[in-house]
């Protein structure tokens, strides 16, 4: 019997769209499924969009208030009282810039001729899914492929009360009526730094507390240097090595009181949760067809992103990390490439070089092996420094803040990996992933020109610096020294 779609994707956000566009443009009969009104996801509604959009306003106040007291950007200063700057007033742009993006994914949806349908979707078997309609009623359709890609949302532990007006979450942060004079962020990750370093520079007294020691502990420990640096700057902490127990409203104190395993009491404004995400997979009924899930509850997949029911597949937050949007695109559309059959160029092309960014303040993104993965891989390397304060346009441009690093592996030939904290990481990186795409060496980046003055030229000085210390055989001993000096 002809089923009603060949591919059925259920969710909206960068994995869904990605996924069902990619079928759609095959010629594909395809529908996508959605919970909410607007398509996007979190990605666009709650999450990325949003909450970049409130770093930007917390760039240009630090760059006015650093221009007004005459401050370089080496130069400490306490946080600015922020109390009275009422958050809508930040984010006015927001809307505008939410709605004019839901407009263009809805229109790119129709344009492929897609068909969006407004329900909430459950398994039935591995061919149908019930769709239970915004008015109540019932319909099933049947697919020759689903890809699942539902998102994720924030996890609360059962001991903090996240009332959403005191206790908050990554989702209700921004509807927060005026910036808090202070503001406890709980967790080490992307999401808590990001808002901990955004806060902040807004002025807030912001104290971010993790059990780990230090913040970020999956990313480059000299990155992670220049981020606690600039968070303090900005007159915020990061206190590690404690375990939250329990977090509040004092009605009598008026404040939130947030307790922890062996350590003092912490008293703030608001206190933010940001402990991880839980995949959206409750409403789906997958014991119904018997899709298995990771101890971590994210749905397990195999490296062509099916999971344990063939013709089922996910993509996305939902299947875990690395849950970022740039990431999740590139599964929804790898999804459905192997869902469909499509050409094995498209299996591979682009998924071996995935970047990462992180918009703190500062920037920071990746590409490739670390420093120290690499010395674990190769047992040595060479890795090459460009600061930004030794870069014409890092001066210029008041961005001197930063640093890129070049990994190479022991002999310095081969480019392994790019690590970059400061302005503008998150685009720079790019040169470096396109890089190692195409296999180029180190010299590579010696013998190409770039225009003077840019901050990719970065690229450059840290490519001659590997040169300088292959020439020299003492290339080792000197990055293990470097490495030593920081955390």
């Amino acid at each position: 019997m002809k089923c009603d779609f060949e591919m059925l994707v259920i969710g909206s956000g960068p994995a869904g769209q990605k996924a069902a566009i990619q079928a759609a443009k095959a010629g594909r009969r395809v529908a996508i499924v959605e919970r909410e009104r607007e398509v996007g996801g979190a990605c666009v509604h709650t999450g990325t969009i949003p909450s970049k959009s409130l770093r930007e306003q917390a760039l240009r106040r630090r760059a006015v208030l650093r221009l007004g007291t005459g401050a370089g950007a080496s130069s400490r200063r306490p946080a600015a009282d922020a109390h009275d700057v009422p958050l809508a007033e930040l984010l006015a742009d927001v809307g505008a810039t939410v709605a004019a993006h839901d407009r263009y994914m809805g229109a790119q949806l129709e344009r492929n001729g897609i068909e969006r349908l407004h329900a909430r979707a459950r398994f039935q078997d591995s061919r149908h899914v019930e769709l239970l309609q915004v008015g109540g009623g019932r319909r099933t359709l049947s697919a020759e492929r689903i890809v699942i890609a539902t998102g994720s949302r924030p996890r609360a532990p059962e001991t903090l009360a996240v009332d959403h007006e005191h206790v908050l979450d990554s989702d209700s942060i921004l509807s927060l009526a005026y910036l808090p004079r202070s503001l406890l962020v709980l967790g080490g990750g992307v999401i808590a730094s990001e808002y901990a370093a955004t806060f902040a520079a807004l002025g807030c007294r912001v104290c971010q507390v993790d059990r780990q020691d230090r913040p970020l502990a999956f990313l480059d420990a000299e990155l992670v240097r220049y981020y606690l640096d600039e968070l303090e700057l900005n007159g915020g902490q990061f206190i590690g090595g404690r375990q939250v127990t329990t977090a509040g409203w004092d009605e009598a104190g008026g404040q939130v009181v947030t307790r922890f395993d062996r350590a003092a009491d912490i008293v703030t404004d608001k206190v933010l949760v940001a402990l991880g995400r839980i995949a959206n997979v409750e409403d789906l009924d997958l014991q119904a067809v018997g899709i298995a899930l990771t101890r971590a509850g994210h749905i397990e997949v195999d490296d062509r992103l099916q999971t344990t029911v063939p013709g089922i597949y996910a993509a996305g937050d939902v299947i875990g990390p690395p849950a970022l949007a740039s990431a999740a695109m590139e599964q929804g559309r790898r999804a459905a490439c192997h869902a469909l059959g499509l050409l094995s160029v498209t299996e591979l092309a682009g998924t071996q070089h995935l970047p990462s960014g992180i918009y703190a303040i500062p920037e920071m993104s990746t590409v490739g092996l670390d420093e120290a993965a690499a010395r674990a891989h190769f047992g040595g390397a060479l890795v090459g420094r460009a600061r930004f304060d030794e870069i014409a346009r890092g001066q210029i441009s008041g961005a001197a803040r930063g640093l890129l690093k070049l990994i190479a592996d022991p002999g310095g030939r081969r480019v392994v990996g790019v690590q970059i904290v400061g302005d503008g990481a998150t685009e720079l990186v790019h040169i470096g992933q396109m890089g190692l795409a195409a296999a180029a060496d180190v010299d590579a980046y010696v013998d190409t020109v770039f225009n003077f003055p840019t901050m990719a030229e970065a690229y450059r000085v840290a490519a001659l610096d590997i040169v300088r210390q292959r020439r020299s055989g003492t290339g080792n001993e000197l990055a293990a020294a470097a490495a030593g000096d920081v955390l």
